[in-house]
């Protein structure tokens, strides 16, 4: 039997994007609510501290709310903010960073810097696409998930990927449906770089293969290539055996900044030119990744005289804008590979004063001579799971700045806790960045300060 049906307001936003309201003073989280409305909804899940709510009508909407563009949005699970005006959007995920800094780490910016956007839709250059086929529709099913379920979203047009991949999920679908290994390919990556001189940007897109094609299989995919301008891999076991459908393949490529060149070298100059694999990690939002490199290195200011540590480098994402700026640049990343990507990046362009070093930067015991050294200044750039395990080293490094960029403002909180109350460092700024729109994804940025 379903239970009954509460109308309540809306009070706040929670951290997955479901509004909060309060009945009989117990919170209640509901599915597609925003703050400020006044809703009739049925509880669907009862929990000890709180409830989880199905909408049923919104009686007085927010001003906030519009329309989703996406056919899809309630059912993938790829989107959950789309209903929420994207200034809105922007405004509660400050207030969830600024939170969690007071609450968590109890640590007040001195400044909150304005959001750093990019364009709200078709921003996202990578994606990793499950890929299933259904018996039951007699057909193959490509994208993401449903929103909390195990199962594929039947949808066909993705609008937070770029323009040229919108339609994407349906093609792919139709592809594979063709191929003797429809049963076969549980997921399919996409990634994009910039655009090569003359032609359109650089993709590809690689296949997860449980059975070895036919040579039927391999002319299907190949022709797909060709007519949709995009790079053919095959990756049959771990990420060491994705192999190109073709071996003339140009490399997958985007750039930052106008730095490059020799250490010293100023904006104007030739662009930074970063490589990367299919399945390297990338920031999925180019232009949200410019911004944020020019913001990183503006609250840094690097000294042609400094020394700079650059912790979970990548490819040399931050790395190779900062070498082109300081004295020198010691980058750090756990990933071998991509250590290997970001000494090649270096060397393409001409940045002789960047070192990197392969460390798992989650122990600390295990640091080689890089960590013995000083550093003016650093630029962490973690995973979810933050850089708790490194802040001992800040009294020994003694940097006179900190950018940490984040992904979790959980994580940066407790970090932001550990600087400020052990370490000796202020936070004087720290802001949101828009790196996935109509997701509740919470990126940002915040600057530390050695306390003289």
């Amino acid at each position: 039997m379903q239970s009954a049906i509460h109308e309540a307001d809306v009070l706040d936003l929670a951290h997955d994007g479901r509004g909060i309201a309060r009945i009989d003073g117990k919170a209640v989280f509901i599915e597609g609510a925003l703050p400020g409305e006044r809703v009739r909804l049925r509880v669907l899940k009862r929990r000890r501290q709180l409830d989880e709510a199905g909408l049923v009508e919104v009686l007085s909407a927010s001003p906030d709310r519009v329309e989703p563009r996406c056919a899809h949005f309630g059912v993938c699970g790829g989107c959950s903010l789309q209903h929420l005006a994207p200034a809105a959007q922007l405004a509660a995920k400050q207030a969830q960073l600024l939170d969690n800094l007071q609450r968590i780490g109890r640590v007040t910016p001195a400044e909150v810097f304005a959001p750093l956007r990019g364009p709200a839709w078709g921003y996202r250059r990578r994606a990793r696409l499950g890929v299933k086929y259904v018996t039951k529709k007699g057909r193959v099913l490509a994208g993401f998930r449903e929103r909390e379920k195990p199962y594929l979203a039947d949808i066909r047009r993705c609008e937070v990927l770029l323009p040229r991949f919108a339609l994407l999920p349906e093609q792919l679908a139709a592809l594979i449906e063709t191929l003797s290994l429809r049963e076969r390919i549980p997921q399919v990556e996409v990634s994009a770089g910039d655009a090569v001189p003359g032609g359109a940007p650089s993709a590809a897109l690689v296949f997860r293969v449980m059975a070895a094609p036919t040579a039927d299989d391999l002319a299907k995919l190949a022709a797909f290539g060709e007519r949709h301008d995009v790079q053919i891999f095959l990756q049959p076991g771990g990420l060491d055996s994705i192999t190109p459908l073709r071996a003339d393949y140009p490399p997958l490529a985007y750039q930052v900044d106008g730095a490059g060149g020799s250490a010293g070298g100023s904006a104007g100059e030739l662009p930074i030119t970063l490589e990367f694999g299919p399945v390297d990690f990338v920031q999925v939002n180019r232009e949200v990744n410019v911004a944020m490199l020019s913001s990183a290195v503006e609250h840094l200011a690097p000294l042609a005289t400094d020394t700079v540590l650059d912790l979970f480098c990548g490819l040399g994402n931050f790395s190779l804008s900062l070498g082109a700026r300081a004295a020198r640049v010691v980058g750090v990343e756990g990933d071998p590979q991509l250590v290997a990507r970001a000494r090649a990046n270096a060397e393409r362009n001409g940045i002789g004063n960047a070192q990197f070093h392969v460390a798992n930067l989650f122990e600390p015991k295990s640091f080689a001579d890089w960590a013995e050294r000083r550093y003016d200044l650093v630029l962490l750039d973690p995973p979810r799971a933050g850089a708790a395990e490194i802040m001992i080293r800040m009294p020994q490094w003694r940097p006179r700045r900190v950018v940490y960029i984040s992904c979790h403002p959980g994580s940066l909180a407790r970090d932001a806790g550990i600087l400020s109350e052990t370490q000796g460092y202020k936070l004087i700024g720290a802001g949101v960045l828009d790196m996935f729109p109509h997701t509740t994804h919470v990126e940002s940025i915040a600057v530390f300060e050695r306390i003289a």
